[in-house]
Formats: structure tokens, C-alpha cells, sequence
């Protein structure tokens, strides 16, 4: 394809790119599958690296993310983004309007209200209608540049479609997690033992401040709008101006109300304190702005927080109630999780009977007892959460907890690692919860995909001694599965159901096992369920050891040499490894017939840089360094994390760090720029 054939084609899929995507985020309209989606985004991504030269700045492909951060850069804000004043009470609203009004010398003012988002402030700065700039609140004065992490959130314009759009605009809006991808992202975390975010908040200030846009381009932010600066140059009003950001392809919620006088605006308030339960993301309260820009300015800002807008913020809802016993349940890790079983309250429109202690020094902190009175709260209006304790009303003969010492399923002697929050049942291979959710696991859509083995079958399976093991999934046969019958009952003990493995059932579940072993590589490593290795990460071992053979033999060093792969991550492998009884299932699962190396057409595009070893450092001009990485990787080579005299190459862009150039120049490894790179694997 010539030059401008190419340019051609990429501004013509990212024109149908960018239709799609407001189609789905925007409007919830998508008029083409998933699938087809990604397959014009993949075209994309590869013209744009066969021609980088049009890879422009608002590229749909920025959503994908791929560039790495060490740092952020520091912007200093051009307007100070202040804090808000908080009032909890109507009495503090009518004192905020009686302050206005006399200032203003009117009798009445229009006010806006707005819901308060409970998220990460993000201030996003344009030129010439372009994404230049997100920067997060930091200080106030001055924030961190995350704008590779904030361009992969596709409900944030990168290119403004408008041709009246001013030189420089800057808007302002939260950056959220929403509600059912935040407990999707925690159940994952727990699964792989790792502690889950406390609330969608912290959640979303994680996501933004993480080194990896990638990583970020795969959890679901969302950015609400609530502020356009300067505006006033152009509108009147407060209202007007966030009517114009939306005109202009900026997310701004259909929850904004004006109103005249304080029994409206508390109206607004009381019906969203109950019906911020059916919203997807968080709030904790209610923005009441000044409407008109005129009078903002005249009433100005105090040090902290502007004269002309306060925040009504909701009373987290507390109960009261007595603290029964303690569970520990036990996950797929081998994670040891404490759960406080509580006398039946009411919280937030639904009944609280149980509720997360998470680890051993949250117990030990609140200094929680049996048979306590103890405060519960909703965690970010999701998790029930203990907060306290009414120690006023402790029995006086009242005992510290004592946390157990022993795995409640198998009996074996708990561990803790150093620098650790959870307890650890190290019998991984016996303990039944271990077992069953390792099962699970094996068989969910991102590994096995062994769908036919759902909704309770595996414990069916388990309970009747035909599964102990994932080799065992392997050998059932059709009579030993015909018939099997469980009956299942509700936590409350009320209702009951029966599960009976007719014909139909039972030859699903063989078809399912026997087409699992079509996975590849990369899937079945996963699926294996190794402490801290997730897709991503099993992906990354595949292809630089390409067997399961030499992932058994590599030492921790050659472990740690793989791009990405830390010192946790190494000694999970190792220690998984260094099990006689893990060596003879997986001698099973070989047997069985499952893909244990990587094939051929999933190894390389090329072999031009197979065997060789590159350490990728500095930043890049045409391509983000993991988008080099991947090209190593298609052309058969495998990224280290660190120079050894084993490395082949160096691929040094801008800012590599002098230490690295100088063991490079030392051990006399041969240091190659950007367009040495390319050159090498296109000619």
C-alpha cells in the first residue's frame, strides 16, 4: 500500500472508529458487533505501524494505551482547582443563599444542581480543539500529567467536533469506576490473592496513577464534565456552558437541575439520597452552584473553596447490631478471608446479615469481639463494612478475637507472608475449597472455556469423589456422570433445588472437556490457577519460555529477565513448580492431550530476531514502548527486564537512563535507536 493510500485508509477507519465508539458509549446504540469492532481497530493499529507517520495525536488507537510511565510530570494549574465547602444540614443551605442573596442585593438566584461524583478529579486541557493535557487535582496548585492513562477512557473526546472550538479550552470532571465492572475487578484481584480495592473510588485513583496505559485501557473508567473554565467569556451561565461542552461530544449526566429557592434544591437533594441506589456509579452528595457567571465572579473565592458553590454531602448510613461469630472462608489461593455473621439488619434499602473483616489486623485494629454491638456502613454503597465498636456497651468479661491459627476446611497450619495483609492455607493440593475453586477457575471462559461444567457442577462432581484433581476432569466417562444427583440449599435454609445429570447434560459436559483441549498455551497456563499469574501475565511466560518444559527449568533469574515479571510473580512460579505433586498432574494434563508449548503461528509474524534478547529503555518518538515490545515479540525475539552479557541488543529512545547506557557500553552490547529497530525488522 502506498503512502497516501494508507493515510487515506486510517483517517477513513478512524472516522468509522470514532462513529462506533459514540454509538456505544454515548448513546448505547452499537450498530456492529464486538468482533467487528476489533477488527477495524486491529487494521488500524497495523497500518499505523507499518506508516507511524500518521499516526495521529486523536488516533482512536490512544485507547489501547501501550505507554509506560515511571513518572508523572508535574503541571501547575492555570486556575487552582479548590476544594468545595461542605454542609451536611438545610439550616447551612439556607445560610449559604441568605449569604448570596445580600451579597448579590437580589431576592432570589438561580442555582444549578449537580450530582457530587464520588471519584478523581481530572482537569483536561485542549489546543486547537485536541486532548494536550489531563491532570489530576494533586494540591490544588498543581497535579500529575496522566494524559496517555486519561485518553484510553472513551468517553473523553481526544479530537473536539467542532469548527468554533476556542484555541485553548479546559474543562474539568471526575473520573469514575463504575459500580459493576468495580466488583468485577475485585472478585479478580481476590482470585489471583491479591486485596481488593476498598470502594470505586480508590479504585479509580489507582487505575489513573498506574505506569501501565494498557493496564488502564482495560478497566471501564468513565469521566463525567461538571465544569468548562472561561466559559463566561462565551456564555452567561454556568448551565449554558455544560449544555455547550455536551453540543461538543463531552459527557455530561442529564441530572442537572435549576432551581430558585432552598425547598427546590432540598427536594433535589432528598429524592437523590434514595435514588443514588439504582445509579451505576458512586455520589456522595448533591453541587449547588451559582448559575450566573457574573455573579460567581463577583463573589469570588476564599482560600479554599469558591464563594458561589457549597456540597451537600449524604450522611453515610450507620446501623447498629451485634456481632455473632466469625467464618473463614477459604479461596481459590488458598487466601483466608474473615466474614462477620451479624444479627439481620436493615442498610441502604436491603438486610445486612454478613459482612467482610477482610484480614487479621482490620480485626485486630477495630478491636473486634463476639458479641459486640458493632457499626455497619455500605463501603462505597456496595460492601457492607464494619466501622466500630460501641465498647460502652461491652461486656466487661469480653475477650480479645482470637485469630485462628489452623485452615478451617483442611486443617493445615496457616502462613502469612512478611509484608502481607491475608493468611494462607498452604495445602493447596488437598484443601476441598482450594480444590473446587481451582476447578472454577480451570474451567471459566478465560482459560478452558469449558462452559458445560457451570452452575454447580463441578461441586456436584466433587462431592461425589470423581473430581479431585484437573486431571481428573479428563477421564469421566459418560456412566460415570449419567444420573448424579445433588440437591442445593439457600443460604436461609428456605428453599431447596436439585441437580440430576440427564443424557443431554452429560454429553455437553464430554463434548466441552474434549473441545478444552484445543486451548492454547497461553490459556492453559493460566487456567492452572498459579498464584499471581494472570491472563496477562501467563501470556507474557508463554511466549518467552514458548513451552511448559522450560517454564519448569527456568531458575529465578531467568524468571525475573522476563519483561514485566517481578520477584513476587518469580517465587509463586518457582514454589509452584517445586511441588512433586504438581509435576505428576501436570504429567497428567499432558497426557491428556492439552497444548503445553506454543504452536507455530502463535510463536512469531517472523523469525528475523528469534533468539534474540532485547532490553527496551528511554522513550520512543514513532512507537510506545510496548507496542516495540510486541513487535520483539512477533518477530520472534523476547524482551528482558534488565542487561546482563546475555542480551543481545539495547533498543535506547530519549531519557535512558545513564546507568543502563553505561553497562550497556561496558559489557559492549550493540545499542540501537528507534529507526535501527524498525529498519531490522522491515528490510
Amino acid at each position: 500500500m502506498k503512502a497516501e493510500e494508507a493515510k487515506h485508509k486510517i483517517i477513513e477507519l478512524s472516522a468509522q472508529i470514532n462513529k462506533h465508539n459514540l454509538l456505544y458509549y454515548n448513546q448505547s446504540n452499537p450498530v456492529i458487533s464486538d468482533y467487528d469492532f476489533d477488527m477495524l481497530l486491529e487494521e488500524l493499529i497495523r497500518l499505523e505501524h507499518e506508516f507511524p507517520e500518521f499516526r495521529f495525536a486523536d488516533s482512536p488507537t490512544q485507547r489501547v494505551g501501550g505507554s509506560i510511565s515511571k513518572s508523572f510530570d508535574q503541571h501547575i494549574h492555570q486556575n487552582p482547582m479548590l476544594s468545595l465547602g461542605n454542609t451536611y444540614s438545610k439550616e447551612e443551605l439556607v445560610e449559604f443563599d441568605q449569604r448570596v442573596k445580600k451579597f448579590a442585593q437580589v431576592d432570589q438566584v438561580d442555582y444549578v444542581c449537580e450530582l457530587k461524583y464520588d471519584g478523581v478529579a481530572i482537569s483536561l486541557i485542549y489546543k486547537n480543539g485536541v486532548l494536550d493535557k489531563a491532570v489530576t487535582r494533586g494540591d490544588g496548585v498543581k497535579g500529575d500529567v496522566v494524559t496517555n492513562n486519561i485518553k484510553t477512557i472513551r468517553t473523553i473526546p481526544l479530537r473536539i467536533k467542532s469548527d468554533a472550538v476556542p484555541e485553548e479550552l479546559e474543562l474539568r470532571g471526575e473520573v469514575l469506576f463504575p459500580k459493576d465492572a468495580f466488583l468485577k475487578l475485585n472478585a479478580a484481584r481476590e482470585e489471583l490473592g491479591e486485596a481488593p480495592f476498598a470502594n470505586p473510588r480508590n479504585a479509580a485513583s489507582g487505575t489513573i496513577k498506574m505506569q501501565d496505559s494498557s493496564i488502564v485501557a482495560k478497566r471501564p473508567l468513565e469521566c463525567f464534565l461538571y465544569y468548562v473554565i472561561s466559559a463566561e467569556k462565551e456564555f452567561e451561565s454556568h448551565y449554558q456552558s455544560l449544555e455547550y461542552a455536551k453540543t461538543l461530544g463531552f459527557n455530561i449526566p442529564n441530572t442537572m437541575a435549576i432551581y430558585q429557592n432552598i425547598d427546590g434544591i432540598f427536594e433535589f437533594i432528598q429524592d437523590w439520597a434514595k435514588a443514588k441506589e439504582n445509579l451505576n456509579f458512586e455520589i456522595d452528595g448533591v453541587v449547588i452552584k451559582v448559575n450566573d457567571f457574573a455573579l460567581q465572579k463577583r463573589l469570588g473565592f476564599t482560600a479554599k473553596s469558591p464563594r458561589w458553590a457549597i456540597a451537600y454531602k449524604f450522611k453515610a448510613e450507620r446501623v447498629e447490631t451485634r456481632l455473632i461469630s466469625v467464618d473463614f472462608q477459604v479461596g481459590r489461593t488458598g487466601a483466608i478471608t474473615p466474614v462477620a455473621n451479624l444479627e439481620p439488619v436493615q442498610l441502604a434499602g436491603t438486610t445486612v446479615k454478613r459482612a467482610s473483616l477482610h484480614n487479621a489486623d482490620i480485626i485486630e485494629q477495630l478491636d473486634i469481639r463476639l458479641n459486640d454491638l458493632v457499626y455497619v456502613e455500605k463501603g462505597g454503597e456496595i460492601i457492607p463494612k464494619i466501622v466500630g465498636v460501641n465498647r460502652e456497651a461491652r461486656n466487661a468479661e469480653s475477650k480479645p478475637f482470637t485469630y485462628i491459627e489452623r485452615c478451617p476446611e483442611c486443617g493445615a497450619l496457616l502462613t502469612r507472608n512478611e509484608g502481607e495483609a491475608n493468611h494462607y492455607c498452604p495445602n493447596q493440593l488437598s484443601c476441598p475449597p482450594q480444590i473446587k475453586g481451582r476447578i472454577e477457575h480451570f474451567i471459566s471462559r478465560k482459560a478452558m472455556n469449558i462452559d458445560s461444567l457451570g452452575e454447580g457442577k463441578v461441586e456436584l462432581l466433587f462431592d461425589n469423589g470423581l473430581v479431585k484433581k484437573l486431571s481428573d476432569l479428563f477421564q469421566l466417562k459418560h456412566d460415570d456422570l449419567l444420573g448424579l444427583e445433588k440437591t442445593f440449599v439457600s443460604d436461609d435454609g428456605l428453599t431447596s433445588k436439585t441437580m440430576s445429570l440427564r443424557e443431554k447434560s452429560v454429553e455437553n459436559i464430554l463434548a466441552g472437556i474434549e473441545k478444552s483441549k484445543q486451548m492454547p498455551f497461553p490459556k492453559v497456563l493460566y487456567a492452572l490457577g498459579i498464584r499471581y499469574v494472570g491472563e496477562t501475565t501467563a501470556k507474557k511466560l508463554a511466549k518467552h519460555f514458548k513451552s511448559m518444559d522450560q517454564l519448569q527449568k527456568a531458575s529465578f533469574e531467568a524468571l525475573i529477565d522476563v519483561d514485566e515479571i517481578g520477584d513476587k510473580i518469580a517465587e509463586s512460579v518457582l514454589a509452584y513448580f517445586a511441588d512433586d505433586r504438581t509435576v505428576d498432574e501436570l504429567a497428567l494434563l499432558k497426557e491428556a492431550g492439552l497444548h503445553f508449548e506454543l504452536l507455530e503461528d502463535e510463536n512469531a509474524d517472523s523469525a528475523i530476531l528469534n533468539g534474540k534478547s532485547f532490553v527496551v529503555s528511554g522513550v520512543f518518538e514513532k512507537l510506545s514502548r510496548n507496542e516495540i515490545k510486541e513487535l520483539i515479540e512477533k518477530n520472534g525475539g523476547r524482551n528482558v527486564g534488565s542487561i546482563s552479557a546475555k542480551t543481545d541488543y539495547v533498543l535506547a529512545g530519549a531519557n535512558m537512563g545513564p546507568a543502563k547506557l553505561k553497562k550497556a557500553e561496558a559489557l559492549h552490547i550493540p545499542i540501537l535507536s528507534e529507526d535501527e529497530f524498525i529498519n531490522m525488522i522491515t528490510t
